[in-house]
């Protein structure tokens, strides 16, 4: 049995499984590199059960003993596939010192975010994100440490529309949006191992009504992934003892591109919108665009008198999301008038 049937009959079986197989069973899917170098006894240490539940799972599965899925998972390592974790590993999460940790964090995290360029996992947020550009509303949960997935997501729809609603409210009234919410919109949800019960709760109150979920979680068998149309998977190991989060924030940004992207002029124009209303407001000190020379303030204010160097009086003009010194006849050279309403501006938002 290949690994990729291997994985399909495991996926398909989870939902019937006992809790020790269900552990065993996750292990798998999560590590197949771990599954393919190491000893079964030392993958039933990681995955916290006995090495008898190793071989007994195999026999569910069919197989003969465990060694057919460690066969499985190494020919495919040998032929160029889930080769990413074990680069992430190559660094050794046991040296010491905080050099060597922030190097093995730097290089795990380098081949996680890497690994999401995997045929099956493009295939999935192309797929989640054409989901999401249909929606008429996107509700957006995600808690805990997990919390800043959703919030990237929702933030970014907010400069080039209005369909997102963050699921986060003030005096637990978050979910309380989500009333609203009909088969023609969609439930984005993030959590990951040991997975907040509050965000599942969510998403299977919205399966439940028929509102389709997009899920970005840690194993396409976590109880969100169960719930979810599209699963798009994120690793969040680190030789740290706390989660990685940045592949997971990734996805988020690399979803709500694909949205952007799709709605084609309708997100230049919410873009430019969105500039001119930062603008107006004095958001930013300084844009971030190149050639650009520095603010002396960043005040709402249209303009202010103010001396200039050789004792005559000038001018503080309002352009853009900043303010530009000019001479008393105008802007000297080099200086950028106010952007007109006319005038092009680039399309992007200065977030």
């Amino acid at each position: 049995m290949s690994q990729e049937a291997l994985r399909d009959r495991i996926v398909a079986d989870y939902g019937a499984l006992s809790e020790q197989f269900r552990v065993a069973a996750q292990y798998v899917l999560d590590h197949p590199s771990d599954v393919a170098l190491l000893t079964m006894r030392e993958q039933a240490r990681r995955a916290g059960v006995q090495p008898a539940t190793m071989t007994r799972f195999a026999k569910h599965l069919g197989l003969d003993g465990y060694d057919r899925i460690r066969e499985a998972h190494a020919e495919t390592l040998r032929t160029g596939g889930s080769g990413f974790a074990g680069k992430a590993r190559a660094v050794g999460p046991g040296q010491k010192g905080a050099k060597s940790l922030a190097a093995a964090m730097i290089a795990s995290l380098a081949a996680q975010v890497a690994s999401l360029a995997k045929p099956e996992t493009l295939a999935s947020l192309v797929a989640a994100a054409e989901l999401l550009a249909g929606a008429r509303r996107v509700y957006c949960v995600s808690l805990r440490s997990m919390h800043p997935i959703a919030w990237h997501f929702h933030y970014i729809m907010t400069l080039v529309g209005e369909r997102s609603i963050l699921l986060d409210g003030p005096g637990g009234t978050g979910p309380d949006a989500l009333g609203r919410a009909t088969a023609d919109d969609v439930l984005l949800a993030a959590t990951a191992l040991p997975y907040t019960r509050a965000t599942v709760e969510l998403a299977e109150h919205a399966a439940s009504r028929g509102i389709p979920v997009v899920a970005i979680t840690d194993s396409i068998v976590s109880p969100l992934a169960r719930l979810a149309r599209y699963v798009v998977t994120a690793p969040t190991e680190s030789p740290a003892p706390f989660h990685a989060m940045s592949p997971a924030f990734v996805v988020a940004e690399i979803l709500a591109a694909l949205v952007s992207e799709a709605d084609g002029e309708e997100t230049v124009a919410a873009l430019q919108r969105t500039d001119g209303h930062l603008a107006s407001l004095g958001i930013h000190l300084q844009p971030r665009s190149a050639g650009r020379r520095p603010r002396l303030g960043a005040r709402a204010k249209t303009s202010m008198a103010e001396a200039t160097p050789d004792g005559s009086r000038g001018e503080i003009e309002h352009a853009g999301s900043g303010i530009y010194r000019t001479g008393p006849d105008g802007p000297a050279d080099g200086d950028e008038p106010a952007a007109s309403p006319g005038r092009p501006r680039r399309r992007r938002a200065e977030t």
